[in-house]
């Protein structure tokens, strides 16, 4: 069943990011938005989806307390942006990594890793 749930997580977690690397690459591209404003306003859009289909679908959340939940994704949200924000910008500025690419890393390690963890250990908990 964990195992099925993480599967599930990823697959959440690429609905997301389809949404956040649509919303970078166009704010970027089409609107001139600096990189690191056209990565938040991603990373904001790809967050909201992210809740919605995990409390939904991933770990299928009965709780009728969801302003807890909003209120403790929030806070792992904000971590996760200060993360991924701070590498875009430091493998873009630093290591000449095209704003793209370095998202596309940034985002990887902390989905596989922060992301799910904190969602199933301290959002969506029973």
């Amino acid at each position: 069943m964990a195992l099925l749930t993480y599967i599930k997580a990823q697959g959440s977690s690429l609905t997301a990011s389809a949404v956040d690397f649509s919303i970078t690459v166009v704010a970027r591209n089409f609107l001139g938005l600096w990189y690191v404003l056209a990565s938040v306003l991603g990373t904001v859009s790809g967050g909201v989806v992210n809740f919605y289909v995990n409390r939904k679908w991933v770990f299928e959340s009965q709780t009728l307390n969801m302003k807890r939940q909003i209120a403790r994704y929030i806070l792992v949200w904000v971590g996760n942006l200060v993360i991924v924000t701070a590498g875009v910008y430091l493998l873009t500025h630093f290591f000449n990594l095209n704003y793209v690419l370095s998202k596309i890393i940034i985002s990887v390690i902390t989905g596989l890793s922060y992301n799910y963890i904190m969602q199933r250990q301290f959002i969506f908990t029973s």
